[in-house]
């Protein structure tokens, strides 16, 4: 019998939806909103209406029956690794935006009203706020801020998993680094599947197209308190402003690599000061394994830029041998997920 899932996927300026059946892609979109569309709604909650709207066009014309909806999870209460069935409590939290304002909350209640439509389940499948760490991990530095898991980590479990099949290993038996390369970069120890610790990719680590990383905290600490800034323009300096949107003006590698090519030095050296903080980061978690790495694992779209991977071969490949997984396929991570529980391999886990 032919098994349908639905995926939804709401990213900050788009939404992208994709059919599958039996495992195999059938059909996707990807639904660009533009600048001034969104600008009418002043948060992530006031655009679901106009977005359903969108989201049930796309499905008329192309859906008649659905086994599971199955959507991108956002920044929920923390949660260990999974596929979840969507309930009352997980809509509740993720519109209060508990641990932050992101596109990506608006995923279960899309999913769950949908698949009430369809009189099918509803699930989400390793969202953001999925926490795996170990006590050592949580500690910062002072009681007043404790370290939390907030990762790419349905790219990393899924990456994780296509490298245990690759390197012949139970993936309850490997030990690698993941490194998710993108708009935002999470670096992580993932030892049996899990990820026992991981940099937070919105203020911590190296810095990205659009993100600071991890600051010299004195001299931060001068320019929040400098009156320059307001509060949501300082969270724009390390998240948006940051990186190479700060140092060349543009968050697209593709420029970058453009600019290099024509002799932009200054293009060059701030590119490989990313890969050289990419590339530390890798070694301060090889620690977290005590140096037995089976794979460093590059992914995200970043990982297609040859430039960039190159320049972390040369400095972490003493650390183990690299896997290149170029683009991040969260939408058949999805999927994935929904067929795992439709198919009896996994039970759904209640949040």
């Amino acid at each position: 019998m032919e098994k349908t899932v639905l995926v939804i996927n709401p990213g900050s300026t788009s939404t992208k939806l994709a059919i599958y059946k039996n495992g195999e892609l059938f059909l996707k979109t990807k639904i660009e909103h533009s600048t001034d569309e969104l600008s009418k709604y002043p948060g992530i909650w006031n655009q679901y209406d106009f977005r359903m709207e969108v989201i049930r066009k796309w499905i008329k014309e192309n859906l008649k029956e659905c086994s599971a909806v199955v959507a991108m999870g956002g920044l929920l209460r923390s949660i260990e690794g999974g596929t979840y069935r969507i309930n009352r409590q997980m809509i509740k939290d993720a519109r209060a935006n508990l641990q932050g304002e992101h596109a990506s909350n608006l995923g279960c209640a899309m999913a769950d009203e949908i698949a009430a439509e369809f009189k099918c389940p509803a699930y989400t499948v390793d969202p953001v706020s999925v926490d795996e760490f170990e006590p050592l991990a949580r500690y910062s530095g002072h009681p007043d801020i404790v370290r939390k898991s907030l990762s790419h980590t349905l790219n990393i479990h899924a990456a994780a998993r296509r490298g245990a099949k690759e390197i012949n290993k139970e993936l309850k038996d490997t030990s690698f680094i993941i490194c998710h390369l993108g708009g935002g970069i999470s670096i992580a120890p993932v030892r049996g599947g899990r990820i026992i610790d991981v940099n937070d990719a919105s203020s911590d680590g190296p810095f990205t197209p659009e993100r600071t990383g991890g600051l010299p905290l004195q001299q931060f600490i001068t320019i929040c308190m400098s009156g320059k800034y307001k509060e949501q323009e300082l969270r724009k300096f390390v998240m948006g402003k940051g990186g190479l949107v700060a140092y060349l003006g543009t968050n697209s590698v593709q420029e970058v690599e453009k600019r290099i090519s024509s002799g932009d030095k200054k293009a060059e050296e701030v590119y490989e000061a990313m890969a050289y903080q990419i590339s530390k980061e890798i070694g301060a978690m090889s620690t977290v394994l005590k140096g037995k790495v089976d794979r460093i694992i590059l992914t995200g779209g970043i990982a297609n830029s040859k430039i960039l991977t190159e320049w972390i071969r040369e400095r972490v490949s003493f650390i183990a041998p690299i896997l290149i997984y170029p683009g991040e396929d969260e939408m058949l991570a999805l999927s994935q997920g929904a067929f795992r529980i439709l198919n009896g391999e996994e039970q759904a886990k209640e949040y």
